[in-house]
């Protein structure tokens, strides 16, 4: 089964992604979602007791699919289940198992397009179209490792309506990609970005519907 794929990235781990996920759920009636965790053992920083991953670490990725596996209504999977996504998989996986875990969780999906959020796994996967979201505050911050994730971007979404805020991140955008144009949407064009998402959606739906 052919569906499209979305990715919705970002530049740190309170960008927005998983609120934008949210956004954009209702208005895909059907689509499912994908949540990519990358945990490590005992090394995240967190307390051992308390990290809610790393006693899920195994020799190889751990897919929870379905309402009961993956709902939890402080989780951003129970958010998308909220959201309204026809099912759920969160993919929890070391750094070296996130291309095995995200191609065991699109093996799931039966539905006509997925909203895939995280970063890593786009150094695997093709995906129909990728928005990265820019919390443009930290741009001065942002990981050296996440900075290949512009390339990878077919629109940017930020929630800074400043002018000096969008000519930064364009400017930011040209000087690590070498791309002097991309999409840049704010909270208010919503609708546009969601018109992208659904177009593209129309176009590979197209094209495998003949």
């Amino acid at each position: 089964m052919t569906f499209t794929k979305v990715a919705i990235s970002g530049t740190s781990s309170e960008s927005g992604k998983t609120t934008l996920m949210c956004q954009l759920l209702p208005e895909l009636p059907n689509w499912e979602a994908i949540k990519m965790t990358r945990g490590h053992y005992r090394s995240c920083g967190k307390d051992p007791h308390a990290c809610c991953v790393s006693n899920l670490l195994g020799e190889q990725p751990l897919i929870r699919s379905g309402f009961q596996q993956t709902y939890a209504s402080e989780k951003d999977t129970g958010r998308y289940w909220e959201a309204g996504a026809a099912n759920v998989h969160w993919v929890i996986v070391t750094d070296d198992q996130v291309a095995r875990g995200v191609q065991l969780a699109l093996a799931r999906v039966k539905a006509p397009g997925v909203l895939i959020e995280g970063n890593s796994f786009l150094n695997y996967v093709d995906v129909d179209f990728s928005v990265l979201v820019v919390n443009v505050d930290e741009q001065t911050r942002m990981k050296a490792s996440t900075r290949w994730a512009f390339a990878k971007a077919s629109a940017l979404y930020t929630s800074d309506p400043a002018a000096e805020a969008l000519h930064h991140l364009k400017t930011r955008y040209s000087a690590d990609t070498g791309r002097s144009e991309i999409p840049v949407y704010m909270p208010g064009e919503f609708s546009k970005l969601l018109a992208r998402v659904q177009h593209v959606h129309e176009l590979r739906s197209g094209v495998h519907g003949h």
